[in-house]
């Protein structure tokens, strides 16, 4: 099998994106990736990418962590996330993808729009944060977002936020990499891709973390609130024109 160089190049993009923005890689990983897989393949390729991804950030922004959110947001985290992985399979993956687009068309315009937009720091809140984003993250492959906004409300120092953020994230990955392989979704000739993807986290959140290191994340995040807004309206708009295409 031939590897798409420019897919790698994507999935780097996408990486260094979302260590900047504190939306996650996904966000942007997921939409990309549908352009050159078929969804189920990305939702496999996810899950792998993340680990690493997630490990990369857990050893590089290691100032701590947030237990009470590990506890308390971390946990119906990779409940719902068991639930949402678990759905996929049963949804058409024009549902799925049109799902996705307009999830991400809806987010950011939220994030765009609504910049006073805060989460009361409670237990309530984190369980239900912790609940959404990790069904979407099941489901739809990506939930980073609803977990950082979450997050948000606690004022955590920078560095405590992405390695309190990457380590709820590692155990959502872990668990929907055992659903997603039961479900059939990691495929034998997709894994080419895998050491290259593995690779791709490391230095994507390095990268980000070096360029974070200079610029205000602010700035970085409506850049990246613009971009996802693109990608979910390209996303619309592909699959509005594929089913015209075949008559729907």
């Amino acid at each position: 099998m031939k590897i798409n160089t420019f897919f790698l190049l994507l999935a780097l993009f996408a990486e260094i994106l979302g260590t900047i923005g504190g939306f996650g890689s996904s966000v942007f990983f997921v939409p990309l990736g549908n352009f050159y897989f078929d969804f189920y393949s990305v939702l496999g390729l996810t899950a792998i990418f993340h680990l690493s991804s997630n490990l990369s950030k857990i050893f590089l922004f290691k100032k701590g962590l947030n237990k009470f959110l590990i506890l308390y947001l971390g946990i119906p985290s990779v409940v719902f996330v068991v639930l949402g992985g678990f759905l996929s399979k049963y949804l058409n993956t024009y549902v799925l993808e049109f799902s996705l687009g307009i999830f991400l068309l809806g987010l950011s315009l939220l994030f765009l729009i609504k910049k006073e937009l805060i989460v009361l720091p409670s237990k309530r809140n984190s369980l239900l944060g912790g609940a959404i984003s990790g069904f979407s993250a099941g489901l739809l492959g990506t939930g980073g977002a609803i977990r950082g906004l979450t997050m948000a409300a606690f004022n955590m120092e920078k560095s405590v936020f992405i390695a309190t953020s990457a380590f709820i994230d590692f155990m959502i990955d872990f668990t929907r990499t055992f659903v997603y392989y039961e479900n059939g979704y990691i495929h034998d000739h997709d894994l080419i891709y895998v050491p290259f993807l593995l690779l791709i986290g490391i230095v994507g959140t390095y990268l980000g973390k070096r360029i974070l290191h200079y610029i205000p994340q602010a700035r970085f995040k409506n850049l990246s609130l613009l971009l996802i807004l693109i990608i979910g309206l390209v996303t619309v708009v592909k699959l509005f024109l594929e089913n015209r295409e075949l008559g729907f």
